[in-house]
């Protein structure tokens, strides 16, 4: 139209326009198709598998092929007031065969959408929310859950879930989130726990320091401190039976202090979730711990 010979192809926009005017001469399609997937050992060379990951719990409900509209037949002719009754009573058990095959025990109660609001609360990535609502369509089903209260169950999925992808939630978090009692999310994660047979290692003490660290903006030199202070720790028997996130707490208030960085108490309790009074008295301990140490060393020396 402007009398230019020059052409642009943007790839951005999947169009080729003029150089002078901007006038659009040629589009292209927005979505292409699936490349072709070479047939690799051990599979059939299909291309099934392309396309982005759906999660569990997250894939699109399933509709028969048919659709029954009961007004009209295929040649668009009116249908009487029997025949459109008998398709409006047709469509109802279509749309009800299509609920029960898609939705599960999970999708029917008010689970999923408490899962994810406590997983928000939390901090959690979707895959441990994913993973939750796996867990707890499993005990569903098994019965496992029945006579519990919805947030115990709720809770106990979750603790489990955190505690499968090592994520550093103890379970006062959990049960703070999902507004049950500590005792009764407990009970709830042993009855999962024996019933489905889920391997839950304990959190390493490691990702309770990242995750404190991180939060009271504490340098590399005190968190390699708390991590010298924590070996030692782990060997000591007298130190067994303290909580890893407790344990933790205490010697990041330690070392902090040691290393001129200095933390409250009301500080530190507050990331760890854990009380002052408890701080106070795991902190004392560990001091107590350390002097006996160094009048074993001068006395052996």
């Amino acid at each position: 139209m402007c009398g230019a010979r020059r052409q642009v192809r943007d790839e951005s926009l999947g169009e080729v326009h003029c150089a002078e005017c901007g006038l659009v001469l040629d589009g292209t399609e927005f979505v292409t198709p699936a490349p072709f997937l070479r047939a690799t050992p051990g599979s059939d060379g299909s291309g099934r598998g392309i396309g982005p990951f759906v999660g569990r719990g997250n894939e699109t409900r399933r509709a028969l092929g048919s659709v029954l509209s009961g007004s009209r037949d295929g040649q668009g002719r009116p249908l009487g007031w029997a025949r459109r009754y008998e398709f409006q009573h047709l469509r109802r058990v279509a749309q009800r065969q299509t609920a029960r095959a898609a939705e599960s025990t999970l999708e029917r109660s008010q689970a999923r959408g408490a899962i994810t609001h406590a997983a928000q609360t939390l901090g959690l990535p979707p895959i441990v929310a994913t993973e939750a609502e796996r867990l707890f369509r499993e005990c569903a089903t098994r019965g496992l859950f029945r006579g519990r209260g919805l947030p115990s169950c709720i809770g106990a999925t979750l603790y489990a879930a955190c505690r499968v992808y090592s994520m550093p939630r103890t379970l006062g978090e959990v049960s703070k989130a999902v507004g049950a009692r500590r005792a009764e999310v407990g009970r709830a994660f042993k009855v999962l726990h024996r019933g489905l047979g889920v391997a839950a290692p304990s959190i390493n003490t490691r990702a309770f320091l990242a995750r404190y660290a991180e939060e009271l903006a504490l340098s590399a030199r005190v968190r390699s401190t708390v991590e010298a202070m924590l070996e030692e720790a782990q060997q000591d028997p007298e130190l067994s039976g303290l909580p890893a996130h407790g344990l933790v707490a205490a010697l990041i208030y330690l070392a902090a202090d040691r290393n001129g960085e200095h933390r409250s108490r009301a500080q530190v309790a507050r990331v760890s979730a854990v009380t002052e009074v408890t701080l106070r008295s795991t902190s004392r301990l560990l001091e107590a711990i350390e002097g006996r140490r160094a009048r074993a060393g001068a006395s052996g020396a």
